[in-house]
C-alpha cells in the first residue's frame, strides 16, 4: 500500500531545521551501539533520548499546530531519511499531534509500522498513534481486526498493542480474541505482544485475563503465559 507525502509548507520548514540541527549534534562514537543494540535496523546519529528531545524542541520552536497533512508529510518525510533518530522526531511529533488527524491518517500509519519496521518506533505507533485513531473513530476496529491476521507480525503485533493504554474501555472481546487467534504465532515479537496487552489488561480486570491464561493456556507459549501473569500471579 503506498501513501503520498502530502505538500505542506510547515513540513518544509520542520524537516530543514531537523537535519540541520540533529546532524550538527552526531556523535559517531555513541552511534555504532546504538545501531548493534537495535539489530542494525537503520543508522544513528548516535543522539541520546534526552539529547534528542532537548534538540526537537529546539527545531520546533515557534512552529504552529499542525493539521493532518502536515502531520502525514512530516512523518514519511523523516521516513524517508536513513538515521532512526528521525523516525524517533516523528513518533514522538504523531504521539503530541494525533488528536488533529482523522481516520483517514490510517494508512498512513500504516505504512509507517510496515516500513524499516522494529519494537522501537512499531510499539510507540501502535499503543499511541493508531490507539488514538481507533479510540477517535470505533469504525476502524474493523482495520484492527483484519490486522490481527495479517501476514506481517508488525501489523499483528500493532493489532495486540493498539489498546494497551485504554483501561476499561478496553474492547475485551477483540483483545482476548486477538489473543487467540495468535496465540500459537511462531515469532517472538507477536508472544511478547500477547502477554504485554494482557499484562496490561490484568491491571484492569485481573480475573477476565486469569481465566482466559486457563482456557487457552495450551496453545499460549509459555512467555505470553509469563508476562500476562507477571502481576497477577496463576
Amino acid at each position: 500500500m503506498s501513501v503520498t507525502v502530502p505538500r505542506s509548507a510547515l513540513a518544509d520548514t520542520v524537516v530543514d531545521r531537523l537535519t540541520t540541527t540533529f546532524a550538527q549534534a552526531a556523535d559517531p562514537a555513541r552511534a555504532a551501539p546504538m545501531r548493534a543494540y537495535m539489530k542494525d535496523v537503520a543508522p544513528f546519529l548516535g543522539l541520546a533520548s534526552p539529547v534528542r528531545r532537548d534538540l526537537a524542541r529546539t527545531v520546533l520552536a515557534g512552529t504552529p499546530r499542525p493539521d493532518e497533512a502536515d502531520c502525514a508529510a512530516i512523518a514519511l518525510r523523516c521516513w524517508e531519511l536513513p538515521e532512526r533518530e528521525y523516525q524517533y522526531f516523528a513518533v514522538d511529533y504523531l504521539r503530541r499531534h494525533v488528536r488533529h488527524c482523522s481516520s483517514g491518517f490510517l494508512p498512513v500509519a500504516r505504512h509507517l509500522v510496515t516500513t524499516v519496521p522494529w519494537w522501537d518506533t512499531v510499539d510507540a505507533l501502535a499503543a499511541h498513534v493508531v490507539g488514538g485513531l481507533v479510540a477517535a473513530d470505533a469504525k476502524l476496529a474493523a482495520t484492527m481486526d483484519e490486522w490481527s491476521t495479517d501476514s506481517d507480525l508488525w501489523l499483528v503485533r500493532t493489532a495486540l498493542l493498539h489498546q494497551l493504554r485504554r483501561g476499561r474501555a478496553t474492547d475485551e472481546e477483540r483483545l482476548f480474541g486477538y489473543c487467540a487467534r495468535q496465540a500459537d504465532h511462531p515469532h517472538f515479537f507477536v508472544r511478547k505482544a500477547i502477554g504485554w496487552c494482557l499484562r496490561e489488561y490484568a491491571r484492569t480486570a485481573p480475573d477476565a485475563v486469569r481465566d482466559f491464561v486457563r482456557r487457552h493456556r495450551e496453545s499460549l507459549s509459555p512467555l505470553s503465559v509469563r508476562e500476562a501473569l507477571k502481576n497477577i500471579g496463576a
